[in-house]
């Protein structure tokens, strides 16, 4: 009988399907991982935008980690949307007691459309209660920013960004360049740091609006090829070039920046 790796997403819903937990329970099916979620919030938002945000209560959240907990076999969880400092405060007083495996951090900030998704001052309880917990953060260059109170402008303050990152704790540091204001190049370059090495992942920078989900859907797949037991960079690795075919082969729905194209993460 085949035993599937068993992955979990904690994150927000995304009721337009792009994003949150149903990109990443999307992600985890086509990558040939069991998917649990825990939600933490419920988004109302479509391909143009997020019209309302509603945080669930903790008690509730509490209750669906500890439900994942007693039964499941979790090899590998992403956490992305935790909306505010309470939020984050009590998923992470939860993982204390629970060990679901490899924690990849989608440090979610902003949607697509601009609207913001943590509030700011659930900033330094991201640092302080997840940060160090996590095996991989995926922030991308403006999440990065923030995170670190630095301006980036060059490779070498993408240097000093991940370096300050790994000193809060982060194990592996994936800092995406997809927001890079260099639109001149036609190349989409993210930069992967930890104590011991660094490397640059490349593929062509595609001109589309079909974009949505695209964070949320390359720290799913890190998870799932975690649980499945591939080691830290084979699975940056292939979420690189797996997200790289999503946005390259888009669905083109919804009117406004469309979804990444799941069915390309076709498990192999």
């Amino acid at each position: 009988m085949t035993k599937y790796a068993q992955v979990l997403t904690i994150a927000g819903s995304d009721s337009g399907g792009g994003a949150g937990i149903q990109a990443d329970l999307k992600t985890f099916q086509m990558r040939g991982a069991y998917g649990l979620s825990v939600i933490t919030a419920t988004t109302a938002q479509n391909t143009l935008g997020v019209n309302d945000i509603h945080v669930l209560p903790e008690q509730h959240v509490r209750a669906q980690i500890q439900a994942v907990a007693q039964d499941f076999e979790v090899n590998a969880f992403k956490i992305g949307m935790l909306a505010n400092a309470a939020m984050i405060e009590c998923v992470a007083d939860e993982l204390a007691k629970v060990d679901f495996g490899y924690l990849v951090l989608d440090p979610v900030m902003v949607a697509k459309g601009g609207a913001p998704l943590l509030e700011n001052d659930a900033l330094q309880a991201l640092k302080d209660c997840l940060l160090p917990r996590a095996h991989i953060v995926t922030p991308n260059l403006p999440e990065a920013e923030l995170l670190t109170n630095m301006t980036i402008r060059s490779e070498q303050d993408i240097q000093a960004a991940a370096k300050s990152l790994l000193e809060m704790g982060a194990n592996i540091v994936v800092i995406k360049g997809g927001h890079s204001n260099d639109s001149q190049s036609n190349v989409c370059m993210d930069y992967v740091f930890s104590q011991e090495r660094s490397l640059t992942l490349s593929a062509p920078r595609f001109p589309t609006a079909h974009t949505h989900g695209t964070g949320c859907t390359f720290s799913a797949c890190i998870a799932a090829e975690l649980a499945k037991g591939s080691d830290e960079i084979t699975a940056i690795q292939t979420a690189k070039t797996l997200i790289t075919q999503a946005i390259s082969h888009p669905i083109n729905i919804g009117h406004g920046h469309g979804p990444v194209n799941h069915w390309q993460f076709q498990a192999a």
